[in-house]
């Protein structure tokens, strides 16, 4: 694979080969990304798992302590009083029927949607528009509720979801560039602490196996996992 000449003189930083501490690799991270614009901080976690198995697939949310950086567009179907709720608790769009039809015609102008779960059978319809997105209510990751307000609020404060793919990894934005380097270190703990915790009974051997971060247009630094604190 051809890479620009940005990225190779960057890369003659880092050792492709070497463990980081997470102090280190945030810092080399950080030094690392010289893009004109403010890079995501990404994150991939290699698991244990075989997600071929329903009950080795590792799935939920974790509500980062400094969020994303990122603007949460949220829109909640509800109505009546849990539209109310919504749109006090600063949800971005409310509505329902109306909704409903942008979204079958393509709209997706958004980054989570909830629902409350009497309305799941009008919202299921829309499994395979929201599916592929990634837009999809699920009761598992706090977008089907009746606490709506909390719901929009978490979304709002940073809470992002996350599930292996098919090859046992997780990846997820954990933050900015910007961001200083003790938030960065948070975040990642958070995360990190959050996967461990949900190792399914079924995973055998080792669990955490490689943590590896990068920024959007650096390349990836393995992190030691022993220096994290999960």
């Amino acid at each position: 694979m051809k890479h620009s000449k940005r990225y190779s003189e960057i890369r003659k930083d880092i050792d492709r080969f070497a463990e980081y501490t997470l102090e280190d690799g945030i810092r080399l991270l950080k030094h690392s990304a010289t893009a004109k614009f403010d890079e995501s901080v990404e994150i991939a976690v290699n698991l244990g798992v075989n997600p071929k198995y329903a009950d080795q697939m590792v799935r939920g949310t974790v509500s980062l302590p400094h969020g994303t950086g990122k603007v949460t567009r949220v829109l909640v179907l509800a109505k009546g009083p849990k539209a109310e709720e919504a749109q006090a608790a600063g949800a971005d769009h409310v509505g329902f029927d109306d909704y409903i039809l942008k979204l079958k015609d393509g709209w997706s102008d958004v980054d989570v949607i909830i629902t409350t779960p009497d309305n799941m059978s009008e919202v299921g319809k829309l499994g395979r528009i929201l599916g592929p997105r990634g837009l999809m209510p699920n009761p598992k990751s706090g977008t089907v509720t009746m606490d709506v307000a909390s719901a929009v609020q978490a979304s709002k404060a940073g809470r992002i979801e996350f599930r292996t793919d098919k090859f046992g990894i997780v990846h997820s934005s954990i933050g900015k560039i910007s961001f200083a380097e003790d938030k960065l270190s948070d975040n990642i703990n958070a995360f990190v602490h959050t996967l461990v915790s949900m190792r399914p009974p079924g995973a055998k051997g080792q669990y955490l196996k490689k943590v590896t971060v990068s920024s959007t247009m650096g390349p990836g630094i393995k992190i030691d996992k022993s220096t994290v604190k999960a």
